[in-house]
C-alpha cells in the first residue's frame, strides 16, 4: 500500500488492516513519519517528533501481533499528543518558555492506558501557551498553520493535534478541553474533537488550566475513530480527585443503531444569536439532516447558557492564577503578554466572587440536567463563524463587532461549566471555503448516545470525507 493510501485510512480502517494483516504497522508509522518530515515544516503542528522511538514501537507492535498477541483497535496505530501531557521521554513545553526544559520523568495516566493499548506514539503536538487561549497563537514556538487557510487560526487550544488530524499527518491525537479548547480547533480545521464527560478521563499527568473544567478528550478524522480512542482512554484512575468509578461501555458498540425516535433539541435563544449566517444555515441544515434520519426534532429553551460567560470568569480566572501563582512569580518576563493579562485578574477575584460563580454554575448545570430530561441530545453550532484571520482580535457579526476570545469560546463554554460530553463534527462550510462545526452534547456518562447522533448525521452527509488540498 503506498504512502498516500497508508495516511488516507481512518483509525477503524488501519486497526482493521492491522487486525487482517493486510497493514503493517511499521509501514504505517514509517509513513505518518515521513508525511511529518515532508509537510510539517509548513503546517507547525509538531513540536517533538518520536522518529527512532516510535519506529522501536512499532516493530515491536507488528511482532506481538504477529505472534497472535493483538491487543485490541488501537494496537500498532500511530497517534500524536498535545503537549501537556506527561510523557516519560522528553519535554512536557505546555507551549511555554517557561516549561521549555521540564521532563516529568513519567507517563500520564492516559498515556499508561494507550501504552497498554499497544499505541504508537508519534511525537506532542502544539498549542496555545499553557493551552490558556482559543486561538492557538503562540509566540514561542509559532502558530499552527490551519490546513483550510494559512492566514487563519487553527483554533485553540489543542491547535497542533487539531491541525496534526486535519493535514493527516496523524489519524488521532489527544486534546483536552477547559473553555472549548478540544472543540473550537476540531470546528476550524474541519475534523471530530470530542469532549467526554468531566471525569471520564484521568487528567493525571496532564497540566492543568481550571481543575474543576479540565478535560482530556480525542481529536480524529471521524466520529467512529474519536469513539474508538475513547474507549481506550476512559477509566477510574484513583490518581486524579476528579476521576469517577463509572463503567466504561465499548463506545463504538452500538454506534450505528438508528436515531429514529432519538429526541433532540436544537437550542436557538442563546447558541444561534450573533452568528454569521452561513453558519446558521448549516446547522439548520444538519437538524433537517437529522430529522429526515428519524429522529424527533424540536426547538428548547435553555436560557441560563447566556450568563456563561459570567458565570465562568470567577471561576476559570482563580483557578488558573491559582495554578500559576508560584511561576509567575519566579518566571514573569517569560509568559506572553496576553496569557500573563490573562491569569493576573484571577488573583482578585475574592472567595465570595468564587463561590457565587460555583452556585451560579450550579443553577446552570441543574436546567441543564431538566433539558436533558426532555431531550437526548442538544445540538448547536460550534463556532459562530469560520476560522478568523491570524492577528485579528474582533470580528464584526451581522454588524456587532466582538473579541475574538470571547467569540470562540462563548457556545462551548457551557458544557465545560456543566461537564457534559459534547462532540464537534464538520457539517459545512462557508462560501471562503471554511469549515463550519456541529456541536452535539448530552447526559453525563452518556457519550455514547452523543456519538450515535453524530455517527448518524457524519454517515447522511459527506462533509467528513473533505480534505484540504495540499
Amino acid at each position: 500500500m503506498s504512502e498516500t493510501a497508508l495516511t488516507s485510512l481512518t483509525l477503524a480502517q488501519a486497526a482493521e488492516g492491522i487486525r487482517s494483516g493486510a497493514v503493517s504497522p511499521v509501514d504505517l508509522t514509517g509513513a505518518y513519519l515521513d508525511r511529518i518530515a515532508a509537510l510539517d515544516g509548513r503546517f507547525k503542528a509538531f513540536l517533538t517528533v518520536f522518529g527512532d522511538q516510535a519506529m522501536a514501537a512499532a516493530r515491536a507492535a507488528e511482532g506481538e501481533i504477529q505472534a497472535g498477541r493483538y491487543r485490541g483497535p488501537l494496537h500498532g496505530v500511530p497517534y500524536a499528543i498535545k503537549d501537556l501531557v506527561y510523557t516519560r521521554e522528553g519535554a512536557t513545553t505546555a507551549g511555554s518558555k517557561v516549561l521549555a526544559d521540564f521532563r516529568p520523568g513519567f507517563d500520564a495516566a492516559v498515556i499508561e492506558r494507550l501504552n497498554q493499548a499497544g499505541a504508537i506514539a508519534l511525537g506532542k503536538t502544539a498549542l496555545h501557551e499553557f493551552a490558556y487561549g482559543p486561538t492557538g497563537v503562540n509566540p514561542h514556538y509559532g502558530t499552527p498553520r490551519n490546513p483550510w487557510g494559512a492566514d487563519r487560526i487553527p483554533g485553540g487550544s489543542s491547535s497542533g493535534s487539531a491541525v496534526a488530524v486535519s493535514a493527516a499527518l496523524i489519524p488521532w491525537a489527544i486534546g483536552s478541553d477547559t473553555g472549548g479548547s478540544i472543540r473550537i480547533p476540531a470546528a476550524l480545521c474541519g475534523v471530530v474533537g470530542l469532549k467526554p464527560t468531566y471525569g471520564r478521563v484521568s487528567r493525571f499527568g496532564v497540566l492543568g488550566l481550571s481543575w474543576s473544567m479540565d478535560h482530556v478528550g480525542p481529536l480524529a478524522r471521524t466520529v467512529e475513530d474519536a469513539a474508538l480512542a475513547l474507549s481506550a482512554m476512559a477509566g477510574y484512575d484513583a490518581r486524579d480527585p476528579a476521576s469517577a468509578d463509572q463503567p466504561v461501555p465499548d463506545f463504538v458498540r452500538g454506534i450505528g443503531d438508528v436515531v429514529r425516535g432519538l429526541r433532540v433539541g436544537v437550542v436557538r435563544d442563546y447558541f444561534f444569536r450573533n452568528l454569521d449566517p452561513e453558519v446558521a444555515a448549516a446547522v439548520e441544515a444538519a437538524a433537517t439532516v437529522l430529522a429526515k434520519a428519524g429522529a424527533t426534532v424540536s426547538e428548547v429553551a435553555f436560557p441560563l447558557a447566556a450568563h456563561s460567560s459570567v458565570i465562568n470568569q470567577p471561576v476559570m480566572l482563580s483557578e488558573a492564577a491559582t495554578y500559576h501563582q508560584g511561576l509567575l512569580r519566579k518566571h514573569w518576563d517569560m509568559y506572553s503578554p496576553m496569557v500573563r493579562g490573562r491569569l493576573t485578574p484571577g488573583f482578585a477575584v475574592t472567595a465570595t466572587m468564587y463561590l457565587n460563580g460555583q452556585r451560579a454554575r450550579a443553577l446552570l448545570t441543574r436546567q441543564a440536567l431538566d433539558l436533558l430530561s426532555q431531550v437526548d441530545v442538544l445540538l448547536t453550532p460550534t463556532e459562530p463563524v469560520g476560522a478568523p484571520r491570524i492577528g485579528d482580535d474582533t470580528l464584526n457579526i451581522e454588524g456587532r463587532t466582538e473579541g475574538v476570545v470571547n467569540a470562540m469560546t462563548r457556545l462551548t463554554r457551557p458544557f465545560n461549566l456543566t461537564g457534559l460530553p459534547a462532540v464537534s463534527l464538520p457539517c459545512g462550510f462557508t462560501s471562503e471555503g471554511l469549515p463550519i462545526g456541529l456541536q452535539l452534547a448530552g447526559r453525563p456518562w452518556d457519550e455514547a448516545t452523543v456519538l450515535r447522533a453524530a455517527h448518524a448525521f457524519e454517515q447522511a452527509t459527506d462533509w467528513h470525507t473533505r480534505r484540504p488540498s495540499e
